[in-house]
């Protein structure tokens, strides 16, 4: 029925030449942080799994307690419908994947019954982050069908947001105070993997079509010349015209904002597009962002970026989960580029050597999160330098990446 699912099980075309070669071994920044070498050995990540069930059970005390679940390290704990609550159920499904405990399964089986509710959220467009961590993780390593299920009644609910004049997935509702009328984020990207995925389970190619007009809107007018993207685009949902780029999240210049964990989003979505559709575009707009990040001046020399590439305040805060969902989304990347794969491999095996390291690591035993230095929102003043649950999911899952690909790379 859907062509590219035939594809991508006989593997990857050739790819053509002329995609941008990088030279990440050249990027420059001032390290501020001191920071203490990390191998990353297979007994340096089992530690750091064997970390994450500890503070896994930890969490799960306060869920049963509380009936919500963990956000961040100062918001603490927020309602199921909270756009952060698919991740610590993904947490467990990636330490069970793992270690293959079986009490690690029970844990990610409860908490995954947690959110079910979650697949006819219409609120915004967070239903990918919230089902497809969790659900999708689930299926993927059970194949309990009724997990299927849950993702395909997601996906349909995802998709009431779609404009086909605009051809994109509107991420929050028109707002006046801002002047949006069809506001759409970057983050939205992460979104579209719940709708191939859709596609996958029922044939019905309607989700597929719709990740790919989203992720062609994207492209051509949520980046820039030089591959930088703003955080928000706003669009005329009646003529599809885009009104204005904008922020919320990053630096509030719109013309020249940099958001570092947007960066990430962009390099991440549009990597999995690529592994999906087999799309060359796609391929190329990866490895284009991956270079305007990669080779980024205000990037640190330990590759755990500040909170805006462009921010004037630089040198300042770090955003971990920035650094986690870019080391995850070059693993992506990787197999699928054969001229770039190795240096991708590469810088992502950098920042999570940092990661790991003492200077990002919690190895107290105590709280809830693995990572430190990690920012939400920085000019809202939220969440600033602590822990947040999406950072620690993305750091397990480039860690599980890393093991599986690493006697190809090195």
């Amino acid at each position: 029925m859907i062509q590219f699912i035939k594809q991508q099980k006989k593997g990857l075309n050739k790819l053509t030449s002329g995609i941008i070669l990088l030279s990440i071994f050249s990027i420059g920044g001032n390290n501020t942080y001191a920071q203490k070498s990390s191998e990353l050995s297979d007994k340096k990540i089992a530690f750091i799994f064997d970390l994450e069930k500890i503070y896994s059970n930890n969490i799960l005390k306060k869920v049963k307690k509380t009936g919500k679940m963990p956000r961040s390290s100062s918001k603490g704990y927020t309602a199921i419908s909270d756009w952060t609550s698919g991740f610590y159920p993904g947490n467990l499904w990636l330490t069970y994947e793992f270690t293959k405990d079986k009490n690690i399964l029970k844990k990610a089986e409860y908490a995954t019954a947690l959110v079910e509710s979650n697949k006819y959220f219409t609120t915004d467009h967070d239903i990918g982050f919230m089902i497809y961590c969790s659900y999708g993780n689930g299926y993927r390593l059970t194949k309990n069908d009724k997990y299927k299920q849950v993702i395909i009644e997601a996906a349909k609910t995802a998709v009431t947001r779609y404009n086909p004049t605009v051809k994109s997935i509107m991420s929050w509702n028109p707002d006046s105070g801002r002047d949006w009328k069809f506001p759409v984020i970057i983050d939205n990207m992460i979104n579209l993997e719940l709708l191939v995925k859709a596609t996958e389970f029922t044939n019905d190619s309607t989700y597929y079509k719709i990740a790919v007009n989203h992720a062609n809107t994207t492209m051509k007018n949520q980046y820039r010349a030089d591959f930088s993207c703003s955080h928000v685009v706003d669009y005329d949902p009646e003529t599809g015209k885009m009104r204005k780029r904008d922020w919320n999240n990053g630096n509030s210049d719109a013309n020249t904002a940099a958001w570092s964990r947007g960066q990430s989003w962009g390099l991440y979505g549009f990597s999995f597009m690529y592994q999906y559709t087999h799309k060359k575009e796609y391929l190329e707009q990866a490895e284009n962002v991956a270079s305007y990040i990669l080779n980024n001046p205000n990037m640190p020399k330990d590759m755990v970026p500040y909170w805006d590439y462009n921010a004037p305040q630089i040198p300042t805060v770090r955003d971990a989960s920035a650094a986690a969902i870019l080391a995850s989304g070059l693993l992506r990347l990787a197999p699928l580029s054969p001229e770039n794969g190795e240096k991708y491999f590469k810088a992502a095996e950098q920042i999570l050597k940092s990661l790991s390291s003492d200077t990002y690591l919690n190895t107290s035993k105590k709280g809830d999160y693995l990572l430190k230095h990690a920012t939400g929102n920085f000019l809202r003043n939220s969440e600033i330098d602590g822990g947040l649950i999406y950072a620690d999911y993305y750091f397990l899952e480039a860690l599980l990446s890393y093991q599986q690909m690493k006697k190809k790379f090195n």
